[in-house]
């Protein structure tokens, strides 16, 4: 339970103290509601289990409209359990009176209020069962002041997961298109981790030799490095097929609003959604698949040879590691599906693609510039992680750059705002990744703007002891703002920081520990320091202003 100490909800508070549950039920208390709230979000997609969190009334509940709202676009199961003030006082103005279903529905399966204490216990249930129940997400009910305090009988609803939805897959009709195709390509969305369809999905991706872009927290379905991955040719890839199946995530700004392909030819488009809502309607799709994703990988795999050709065995194997991003893709549609399909020259050239993309990242990960280029942070982070880190981005340029050159190992391992694009995140998801995962290295990756947000958390770190190793890339602005800004105006505005702003010093106040590096070679050593430090430690790298991440899209 998340929560931030609140008059209204006491009786929760006390329920946990009395349990008597083996394992006791964990109770956090935070600095600010929003990290509360992202704190359970985390829990949730990191455990793929609902998450809980705990505010007070009024202010309890408005200071974490963003954190469920970005609950709500990352398709998270979260209960978000919020006081009232009393039934028999409403509309006489008590103490943070305020009627907060209004204010949740818009980005909630369900915000509701419950009033007798007899029915509390199913409404509780009832909100768990929504919140994990596709397509999942945040569930909001607060309970009036009475009810919550009051005693009463109940039957405690029976326990269980929901049952998953298997139907709605044109398994079919969908391998018809990968036989046609000729360029096809897989992307691969967060859903599909949080589904519990990785291993379906990355036998689908093998056994019918398809190539992979992976986004979200299906970062590490096929580990870095897997033939079959293509991530790094993304653009290549994108732009160029004929075939494009987008599983788990939606055909939002990230991915081009669901067009792909040549701008003579466009590429066909499939979307596979967890739920029909997902589905989208704004783009035209040459087919589309509702359902269990897990149910919906294993059909599919069934419905198209796996690749047996020789043709398709040396084209898939051919292109090796690097050439992953764009040897699956090429390949394995052909191969998998109707190798007589595959254009000969995808494979080789995306091959090409991904071996000049990671050729370019060497200079920049190894860089000795002054200032730091934010690049080499990442070349030297990437040194000591562990292959089962649980690596967090909260901020803008400097996270971008995160997204670009790390690559899990595993699924299940990257968090960061998602779609939304949230800041404030990172303390709340810090906290929950180092309580779910407590043999692993939890890793927060700030922008300077992003640690404004959510710092003060790190006395929620020190307090409940649990050591994360926080890295800022301390640019002393808004880059994310400040370079577009400049290339339309020619200036920019309100996009300034205190240059060299002590956030390490932050970070020490608060009972943790950290230190302000400004040369390249200092890096590592740092960053050593604060993985064997057993605190909360922050890495505070101060970078070149002027540099820019090289983005293709705002988002706009």
């Amino acid at each position: 339970m998340f929560t931030l100490s609140g008059g209204h909800v006491f009786p929760l508070y006390d329920a946990v103290v009395k349990d008597g549950a083996d394992p006791p039920l964990r109770l956090v208390d935070v600095r600010h509601e929003q990290t509360a709230v992202f704190a359970a979000e985390a829990t949730a997609r990191l455990t793929r289990t609902p998450g809980l969190a705990v505010v007070t009334a009024g202010p309890g509940v408005t200071n974490s409209v963003s954190a469920v709202t970005t609950a709500w676009f990352n398709g998270a199961p979260v209960v978000v359990l919020a006081g009232r003030a009393p039934d028999y006082r409403w509309g006489a103005g008590s103490l943070q009176e305020m009627d907060h279903p209004p204010l949740l529905a818009p980005v909630t399966k369900r915000a509701w209020t419950e009033h007798d204490t007899a029915r509390l216990a199913g409404s509780v249930d009832e909100a768990f069962r929504l919140a994990t129940s596709p397509h999942r997400g945040p569930v909001f009910l607060d309970v009036s002041l009475e009810a919550l305090y009051g005693q009463a009988e109940a039957n405690l609803p029976a326990g269980g997961p929901p049952a998953a939805d298997t139907g709605g897959a044109d398994v079919d009709r969908i391998a018809e298109l990968l036989r046609a195709a000729r360029r096809p390509v897989l992307v691969l969305g967060s859903d599909v981790w949080l589904g519990g369809a990785e291993d379906a999905a990355r036998r689908a991706a093998e056994e019918l030799r398809l190539p992979v872009i992976a986004n979200g927290q299906a970062r590490g379905v096929l580990p870095r490095g897997h033939e079959l991955l293509v991530t790094r040719a993304r653009s290549a890839a994108l732009r160029q097929a004929d075939l494009v199946i987008v599983a788990g995530t939606p055909l939002d700004f990230r991915l081009g609003y669901g067009s792909f392909g040549p701008k003579d030819a466009p590429a066909l488009v499939v979307h596979v959604a967890d739920a029909p809502g997902g589905i989208a309607t704004h783009v035209p799709l040459a087919a589309s698949a509702v359902g269990d994703l897990a149910a919906f990988f294993t059909a599919l795999t069934g419905a198209g040879p796996a690749a047996g050709t020789a043709a398709g065995t040396a084209a898939g194997t051919g292109a090796g590691t690097g050439a992953g991003t764009g040897a699956g893709t090429g390949a394995g549609a052909g191969a998998g599906t109707g190798a007589g399909q595959a254009d000969p020259d995808w494979v080789p050239g995306l091959a090409e693609a991904v071996k000049a993309a990671l050729a370019s990242d060497g200079p920049l990960l190894a860089s000795d510039a002054d200032p730091v280029h934010p690049a080499r942070i990442y070349g030297e982070l990437l040194k000591v992680l562990d292959d089962d880190a649980v690596v967090i981005g909260d901020g803008g340029d400097f996270v971008s750059f995160a997204g670009k050159y790390i690559e899990p190992p595993r699924p299940g391992g990257w968090l960061d705002p998602g779609p939304f694009g949230c800041l404030g995140t990172g303390l709340g998801y810090a906290i929950a990744a180092r309580i779910a995962r407590p043999s692993a290295q939890v890793v927060l990756l700030l922008g300077d703007g992003a640690a404004g947000f959510s710092l003060m958390d790190a006395d929620t770190l020190v307090r409940h002891g649990l050591p994360v190793v926080m890295v800022c890339g301390n640019n002393a602005g808004w880059g994310l703002e400040r370079h577009p800004m400049r290339a339309l105006y020619g200036y920019d505005v309100a996009a300034d920081l205190q240059p060299g702003c002590r956030y390490d010093e932050v970070v020490r106040a608060l009972g943790g520990a950290g230190e302000i590096v400004t040369k390249a070679a200092d890096i590592g050593p740092a960053l050593r320091r604060a993985f064997a430090a057993g605190i909360p430690y922050l890495v505070n790298v101060v970078t070149d202003p002027e540099i820019a991440y090289p983005r293709s899209t705002t988002g706009v």
